[in-house]
């Protein structure tokens, strides 16, 4: 049976992805977000989870407004990276999984969750940009699968706190239903606080993102209680989508440990960083 070995929550910012291709890990800049990752990257390597289950949204690469589902699954045997508008990174595609994906979606549907399905659709940063630094090996081949869940966290009407914390809770079940032995991380991306456009374009509140830090471990309740207009007021218009980070904490279980987070602040977009391992 498939099981959930662990979970993580990460910014996704371009940047991140780029500075990655640039070589800038020890920019005296950049050297506290890369420095932050370092002992999630060891875990992966220790552990080797077969599949990334991640948690994105797509920014307007692939699904369009005139299109945007609240919810959808990859079913690809395997995800390009896509051209942004600044040509294409340099990044291997990465392995799909679609018999999981098939399953998660036949579970999710009798779940009553209405789902989308998409194939041969390029993935964007929200995907590669943390990827790249979670198996920073890839140049030669990514050492598992992604199976992307994208979500809508851009365009409203967008799917409460709660009902994310539920797809989450939905999607352990449908993972530990799957007949084949395969380990599997859950992998909630975005934020934290920033807002792009605006009165308060560039706005941050380090208050606020250690506060969610600290909330999506010891009271994701509390989180998923909130609303969309009180995740925009602390964490600017952008920064709502750490919503996402719900549909992963709510994958995990309560006896779930958290063995890492980091935070730095230094430009547009606050990043944070969350680890966490499942009991054996």
């Amino acid at each position: 049976m498939a099981r959930i070995i662990g979970g993580i929550g990460t910014s996704h910012t371009p940047t991140i992805g780029i500075s990655f291709d640039k070589g800038k890990q020890q920019d005296p800049d950049w050297k506290p977000l890369f420095d932050g990752y370092i002992p999630v990257v060891q875990w992966l390597e220790q552990h080797k989870p077969d599949v990334l289950v991640f948690f994105y949204n797509d920014h307007g690469t692939s699904f369009f407004f005139d299109h945007y589902p609240t919810f959808a699954v990859g079913l690809s045997e395997q995800h390009v990276v896509a051209d942004e508008g600044m040509g294409l990174r340099p990044l291997p595609p990465v392995a799909g999984h679609p018999a999981l994906g098939r399953h998660i979606t036949e579970s999710l549907i009798n779940a009553e969750f209405d789902l989308s399905v998409f194939s041969d659709i390029a993935v964007d940063h929200g995907v590669f940009s943390p990827l790249s630094v979670l198996w920073p090996e890839h140049k030669t081949g990514w050492p598992g699968a992604v199976l992307p869940i994208e979500m809508n966290v851009i365009q409203h009407p967008m799917p409460t706190p709660r009902r994310c914390y539920k797809l989450g809770q939905a999607m352990r079940t449908a993972i530990e239903s799957y007949p084949e032995d395969l380990k599997v991380v859950v992998v909630g991306t975005g934020g934290l606080s920033h807002q792009m456009q605006g009165e308060r374009a560039g706005y941050n509140d380090e208050a606020w993102d250690r506060e969610f830090l600290r909330l999506i471990h010891s009271d994701p309740e509390q989180l998923a209680s909130m609303r969309h207009a009180d995740f925009i007021q602390r964490g600017g218009t952008e920064g709502a989508e750490i919503i996402m980070w719900l549909a992963m904490r709510g994958a995990l279980s309560s006896q779930a440990k958290l063995l890492h987070q980091n935070y730095y602040l230094a430009m547009t977009c606050a990043w944070g960083l969350s680890l966490w391992e499942e009991p054996v």
